[in-house]
């Protein structure tokens, strides 16, 4: 069974064995406006947890969006680099941005769940 969990930063995860999905949040996407541009990372780059895993280019800003675990890139959502308006449509489906082998799955376990998250949001306004 998968469970998604949620950074500071804006970004989902979501583990299945060793294999973490990420993607920026719905939040996020909502503040970034429309996505016009997104840099994935190579896959073999090994990123560590709060680094940068991929560049994300709206409107309005360029932001980068960060590995909230540590692991090897195994996969990239290549789909993204033609059309970055999935990550508005579907932020946390179709718009996630990277797989990676996870290094830590302790590392998941301090990420806030969606309950703590919306708080988390909420919090911000």
């Amino acid at each position: 069974m998968s469970e998604v969990r949620y950074s500071q930063e804006h970004e989902w995860v979501k583990l299945d064995g060793d294999t973490a999905t990420i993607g920026i949040t719905h939040y996020a996407q909502e503040q970034l406006g429309d996505v016009v541009f997104v840099e994935l990372p190579e896959i073999g780059k090994k990123v560590e947890k709060g680094k940068e895993l991929a560049m994300v280019e709206s409107v309005k800003a360029a932001s980068e969006v960060y590995a909230p675990v540590s692991g090897e890139v195994i996969e990239v959502n290549s789909t993204l680099t033609e059309t970055p308006a999935t990550v508005n449509e579907d932020a946390l489906g179709k718009g996630w941005f990277a797989k990676l082998k996870v290094a830590d799955k302790g590392q998941f376990a301090t990420l806030m769940d969606e309950a703590a998250y919306n708080k988390f949001v909420e919090g911000l306004h």
